[in-house]
Formats: structure tokens, sequence, C-alpha cells
């Protein structure tokens, strides 16, 4: 039982989906270890600040806020590793540019997979499966039971776990190359700092402050994007060259 949990599950599933395993891959733990820590404290002074400042009404508020963050960062992740990997692939070497789109294939198919898992919830509601439109016998009606059931128990989780590691892995880009990563985290953080700019994020904390949690993340994300670049190169020889194949 343990064995077909592990193979269908949907939490090891987006294990499989989302997380990269490129043979060979440099798994650097005192990177990981850094990154839980930023996200921890990044996390921390973002419930700090909202409550302090009465940004969010509840917990429940505040944890919606982070998710809701969490889903446009995916997006904003979704229409950047494209543009990346188009950059990518002009620079590159005109004989790497095969083994670049073979290695980017996986990083696709995990946007593909959480888009499409996301896409069965307005689905659902569109098409009237939720509300029981297509339960007009007992046999659709057993059908239709068992779909919402599949959706919240299986699809749900899946797509909560991979919206999770699809942040953490930037959609498995170490299987195109271990400096994709922190290239492409760097990039969209910016990003997000400039829509929190232009959307008016955190209005009502004081200036200073609001300063500091704008800028937090993205300085952040890039000290410590540029701290795994070294370490790579140092302890592990992988350079940024080394993407293009030249």
């Amino acid at each position: 039982m343990q064995r077909l949990r592990r193979r269908i599950g949907p939490i090891h599933t987006a294990r499989r989906v989302f997380k990269p395993s490129r043979p060979g891959i440099v798994e650097d733990a005192a990177v990981a270890r850094m990154q839980k820590i930023r996200t921890a404290v990044g996390l921390g002074a973002v419930v700090w600040v909202s409550v302090s400042y009465k940004l969010a009404q509840s917990m429940g508020e505040v944890a919606w806020d982070r998710v809701d963050q969490s889903w446009i960062s995916m997006l904003v992740l979704s229409v950047t590793f494209p543009v990346v990997v188009g950059v990518l692939l002009v620079v590159a070497a005109p004989s790497a540019r095969g083994e670049l789109l073979r290695r980017a294939a996986r990083s696709f198919g995990a946007i593909v997979a959480i888009v499409a898992a996301v896409a069965v919830f307005p689905a659902s509601v569109l098409t009237g499966f939720v509300e029981g439109r297509f339960a007009t016998n007992p046999a659709m009606t057993v059908v239709t039971f068992a779909g919402i059931l599949f959706t919240l128990v299986w699809v749900l989780p899946f797509i909560v776990w991979g919206v999770g590691l699809a942040l953490v892995h930037v959609f498995r880009t170490a299987d195109i190359h271990e400096t994709v990563p922190p290239l492409l985290a760097m990039i969209v953080v910016w990003e997000m700092t400039l829509i929190d700019l232009f959307t008016g994020a955190y209005a009502g904390v004081p200036g200073p402050l609001r300063a500091v949690l704008v800028l937090g993340a993205p300085v952040s994300v890039t000290a410590v994007g540029l701290w795994e670049l070294h370490r790579l190169r140092v302890h592990y020889g992988l350079t940024i060259r080394d993407v293009l194949m030249r």
C-alpha cells in the first residue's frame, strides 16, 4: 500500500514532476539550507507586519495573501522561463541548442502540469460538473461524486505541493544546468518587486519599513543567488558559461 501511495499519491507525484532529476546533478545542502532560512525569515516578517499594521483582518487572510503571492510568482515564472530559454538558445553554441531544448523539456512539462491541474477547478465550475449537471442517472451520479472527491483529495494537494516545489526548484531548471535556477530566481524576484511597486503593496506601512519589505525579497534572493553561483564555481567548477556549452 505504501509503495502504491508513493507511485500515485499527489505529493509523491508532485515531487517527481517538479524536482530536478538529471543524472549527475549537483545538490548543495548549504544552499538549500540558506534558501529555507531566507524563506522562513521573509515569511515571518510579512506575517508580523500584516498583523501589526492590520493589513489583514486575520491569520487566515494573511495565509491567503501568501498563497495568492505564491501563485502570482509562479505565473510570472511561467512567462519568464520561456523567454530565458529563448535567450539561451540564441547565445548558445549552435551544436548545443538541441541539448538545451532536450534538457528544458521537463521544465516545460512541469509548467504544463501545474497549469493543467489548476485548470481543473474553473473547468469544473464552468461546465456545471460541480453542480451535478451531468448527474442525470445513478451511474453519472457516482462518476460526478468520484470526480469531485478526486479533485479535492488528489488534484488540490498536488497543486499546493507543486506550487511550492515549482518555486523552490524554479520549475526544475537545474535539469538544464545548475546555474539556471539562481539566475532565473533573481530575474523573477525583481519582476515581482516591480509588480509590488505598481500595485501599491504594503500600503499603510510607514515609508522606511515599506521600502525594507519591498526590497527585502529581491535583495536577499539576489544575495543568495550570487552566493550560490559563487559556490557552484568555486566548489564544483560550474559557471554560467557552461550553460552555453561554448
